[in-house]
């Protein structure tokens, strides 16, 4: 089993791009084929995906921060002030946080998030919030472990191609 201690956490660089776009594609399938039936799952092309990356990469909207096993991308974490309507500024987001299958358990996650807790902490947020399908269980676990609380009035249901999910917020202090 890996342990934390071989992830190294750096910035992606536009030659990134395209394995984030690669393993954000492999692993959504893979997170989402327990909620929606694997014929159900919204089709992502790694091109769309690798594109929305690359601008996120260049212009750290989101900033964005891989996990390495060795040489090989193994995650990736998308973080930044929030997008939700009314929060203020010193509230973050964890736009996006994602670990191949054949790593999960094993503290690539962790290792994401303690890079995006620091990051934005270094941006002035005191706070950060992150959207969870309510039926991904494994990701509701994995941010409540991190000291996530459900945020229950802001269940709300957005479409995901021809599926609607069931999505809330969870929230926590960056302290």
């Amino acid at each position: 089993m890996t342990s934390t201690t071989t992830f190294t956490i750096r910035p992606a660089t536009l030659r990134d791009a395209k394995n984030i776009a690669e393993l954000h594609v492999s692993t959504f399938r893979e997170a989402f084929k327990s909620l929606v039936g694997e014929e159900q799952i919204p089709a992502i092309p790694v091109q769309k995906s690798q594109a929305f990356w690359r601008e996120a990469i260049e212009y750290s909207e989101p900033q964005v921060q891989v996990a390495l096993d060795d040489d090989k991308i193994v995650g990736f974490v998308g973080f930044d002030r929030c997008r939700d309507k009314g929060t203020p500024p010193t509230m973050g987001e964890i736009w996006a946080i994602y670990a191949t299958p054949s790593h999960w358990s094993k503290g690539v996650g962790l290792a994401l998030w303690d890079a995006a807790r620091e990051g934005l902490q270094e941006e002035g947020c005191t706070h950060v919030s992150v959207w969870v399908p309510l039926a991904n269980e494994r990701a509701l676990r994995f941010h409540e472990l991190a000291g996530f609380k459900r945020d229950m009035a802001s269940a709300k249901t957005v479409p995901m191609g021809n599926v609607k999910i069931e999505e809330i917020r969870l929230k926590r202090m960056l302290a």
